[in-house]
């Protein structure tokens, strides 16, 4: 079946803020990271069945939703995962911040590894506790931007922490990082008795016919120390729906953590738990698979978009996501990139300061969009530039 990711529904006419309508008409938005099209069909029908039958009461997550996501971590991974292990929580942002409530303290905080997504930088405020960067280490190869880990800062900073947070794939690099690398991070929290929360959002949005190793499928033992965060949220573009799971196999860092939630009352959406059954049964995965295709090639426009009719500016060329990252701290733009195209070109992007203190030069770009909307907002950059 073809799918036509060239159309973009028109989203200006909601009367609530989205992607769309929180900067004035004339600015393109590039920035949040959500898609611009329609779910696939199998969900919208799914949803269309809920509201048809006219009662929108309470439901709960139950044993048929989490056989599903252990499926499906079986399927993609060959990860046996008992159902019972699975909670479900209202997205990942809450997830993830659920595991620092339970398990940091203000004598041990969260690690993180900046650049990194922004609300992974929000926990320290939100929590009460102390924020800990092991900041990846870049390399430059003529415009091309890459990252690796610096060990020995994340030994050092992994002593002080009560939870390594964790983001594979990374956002907003689009790194997908090694199972020699997952291993060896997990091996050290291990020697510190470091809990392990790894945000795998992204895992099913891969590029280049790219594979993906959840942390958590290293071994049983990494198993037991790590609490895996997953959704059909950004792969299937249903992140207004407000789901996701977290997965933990072991049965005292499960209950606590359940605990957390049931203390929070952190109750999914009925309409957000539907979709996440048809998301992870399989039934989208000929539209994922087109949308990976799609993602593909738009992101391999992008960088050569970039590198022919952008000289100083360097970008990455990502494994994973529809998100890039691009540094304009040759072009000395002022105040900041993200003003300067806000401004001169009427590009919203995402601020690259809001991903770490040091990236100020440095904008997220989200090409999660038609190839024309993509091309359009680049060539406003373009000329701006120039």
């Amino acid at each position: 079946m073809k799918y036509n990711f060239d159309h973009t529904p028109n989203r200006r006419s909601a009367t609530v803020l989205n992607k769309w309508t929180y900067y004035q008409k004339d600015v393109l938005p590039m920035w949040v990271a959500d898609m611009d099209f329609p779910a696939p069909k199998p969900i919208l029908d799914e949803l269309r069945k809920v509201v048809d039958h006219g009662v929108l009461g309470y439901e709960l997550p139950h044993t048929p939703l989490q056989e599903t996501v252990a499926a499906r971590m079986d399927t993609l991974y060959k990860w046996k995962v008992k159902p019972e292990a699975v909670v479900a929580v209202t997205g990942i942002v809450s997830g993830f911040s659920v595991a620092a409530r339970a398990f940091c303290s203000r004598q041990k905080g969260v690690l993180v590894q900046p650049p990194v997504y922004n609300e992974f930088h929000e926990v320290k405020n939100n929590v009460g506790i102390p924020q800990l960067d092991a900041p990846l280490i870049e390399h430059v190869n003529g415009n091309i931007l890459s990252y690796e880990i610096d060990w020995d800062i994340f030994k050092r900073q992994v002593k002080k922490a009560g939870m390594f947070l964790l983001c594979n794939p990374h956002n907003p690099l689009g790194i997908i990082f090694s199972r020699k690398d997952l291993k060896r991070m997990a091996e050290i929290c291990l020697e510190n008795n470091v809990l392990i929360v790894s945000d795998e959002i992204h895992s099913e949005l891969l590029l280049d016919g790219n594979s993906f190793t959840p942390m958590a499928k290293l071994s049983p033992e990494i198993a037991r120390n790590t609490i895996t965060l997953v959704a059909p949220s950004k792969t299937y573009n249903v992140p207004g729906l407000f789901c996701g799971f977290a997965i933990i196999p072991d049965k005292e860092l499960h209950e606590r953590y359940k605990r957390e939630v049931d203390h929070l009352r952190l109750h999914v959406s009925s309409m957000g738990l539907h979709a996440a059954q048809v998301a992870f049964s399989g039934q989208c995965d000929g539209w994922l698979k087109e949308l990976r295709r799609y993602l593909t090639s738009n992101r391999d426009f992008l960088v050569e978009y970039v590198t022919k009719n952008m000289p100083g500016v360097r970008v990455t060329i990502p494994d994973a996501t529809y998100l890039a990252w691009l540094d304009f701290s040759q072009l000395e733009l002022k105040p900041s990139p993200f003003d300067f195209f806000m401004k001169q070109a009427k590009v919203a992007l995402s601020d690259g300061k809001i991903f770490g203190s040091d990236y100020k030069e440095y904008v997220r770009l989200n090409f999660g969009t038609s190839r024309k909307l993509l091309e359009l907002g680049l060539n406003r950059m373009r000329r701006a530039l120039k």
